[in-house]
């Protein structure tokens, strides 16, 4: 039994924290919301996920050191964009023998950096084992007990074997990779051509096209990784091939649902005012175009989606233009 805390109580960090719970572990779960943190804790309930019942033995609090004091494993569920500004008010709470496990998935806009990267910046006084749990894991399925499988990464093999142990159960089975880096490109970029796959979807195009979409976004992924120091074994993994197939495919994928509502005319702004969760796929776009100017990768499909994004093409151009660049081999 350890005491965990979940600073976050997103749709995913909340059912981790359920399911930590159900294995045994005491669970302290933090939100900046006082009033939300309150209705959790007095009806049990989750906002966003009626089917989300708290169990009574977890607890809700507004107070991060409350939250982080003598906890064994601090679990990172915010949004990408929040991490930073959380990992620099939570050093303060923390010990040198905890481990810090991230669920973010995304890239920093101004860095550049992965999420395990922007929390070691700000904990670098610690010296603290940082795990980064990636995989195809939609919460909505997990929390109705649908086996799913994820990737406890870390250059750290002992803290990952920790986490893996730990959050490995029944429902949820944990492998370990110490290609961190990889890991985390992979379930960070694969949200980018998960709105490719959505914009294909709203248009009314179909299999060839989303087939299409998957086996050449695995090849952007790679590329990438690759060219960053990642290992390309890696994204035939969790993090990558199956992450991307549950991304683009899920009807719970905010990310595909982005791209449907642009493929169907919307605008990306009006999407956005209307969502209750954060589509990371997004922010990681303008990231990753970033990031190939930078290291000089081509990606023509994540180009594409920060152009449909960013500077506001009409997808079906941009169609046109992948289908009709220069030939070459695969």
């Amino acid at each position: 039994m350890s005491k965990i805390c979940v600073l976050g109580t997103g749709s995913w960090g909340s059912v981790v924290g359920e399911m930590l719970t159900q294995n045994g572990h005491i669970i302290t779960m933090w939100q900046r919301d006082a009033e939300k943190a309150k209705a959790m804790a007095a009806d049990r309930k989750h906002p966003f996920m009626a089917d989300l019942v708290f169990s009574p033995e977890i607890k809700f609090t507004t107070a991060l050191g409350t939250a982080v004091a003598g906890a064994k494993i601090i679990v990172f569920a915010v949004p990408s964009h929040s991490i930073r500004e959380l990992a620099a008010s939570a050093v303060h709470y923390i010990d040198d023998k905890v481990i810090i496990v991230n669920l973010a998935k995304g890239l920093e806009t101004d860095s550049l950096l992965t999420m395990s990267t922007v929390i070691s910046e700000e904990t670098e006084s610690k010296n603290v084992p940082i795990v980064s749990l990636y995989g195809p894991s939609h919460a909505e399925e997990v929390v109705q007990k649908i086996p799913t499988t994820l990737v406890a990464a870390s250059t750290n093999n002992n803290a990952a074997k920790e986490v893996q142990h730990i959050f490995s159960s029944s429902i949820l089975r944990v492998y370990t990779n110490d290609d961190i880096m990889g890991v985390e490109f992979g379930g960070s970029i694969k949200n980018v051509i998960a709105i490719a796959a959505g914009i294909s979807d709203g248009i009314g195009f179909g299999d060839n096209s989303k087939a299409a979409l998957l086996t050449r976004g695995i090849a952007e992924m790679t590329r990438l990784g690759v060219a960053l120091g990642a290992r390309e074994k890696t994204f035939s993994g969790l993090s990558g091939i199956g992450d991307l197939i549950v991304t683009c495919s899920s009807r719970h994928s905010r990310n595909r649902y982005v791209g449907e509502e642009i493929g169907k005319g919307r605008k990306i702004y009006e999407i956005l005012a209307n969502m209750n969760m954060v589509a990371e796929g997004v922010k990681t776009a303008q990231a990753v175009y970033q990031i190939c100017l930078k290291h000089g990768v081509e990606m023509p499909i994540s180009k594409a989606v920060y152009d449909v994004l960013y500077n506001d093409k009409d997808p079906r151009e941009s169609v046109t233009e992948l289908m009709t660049r220069d030939l070459i081999t695969e």
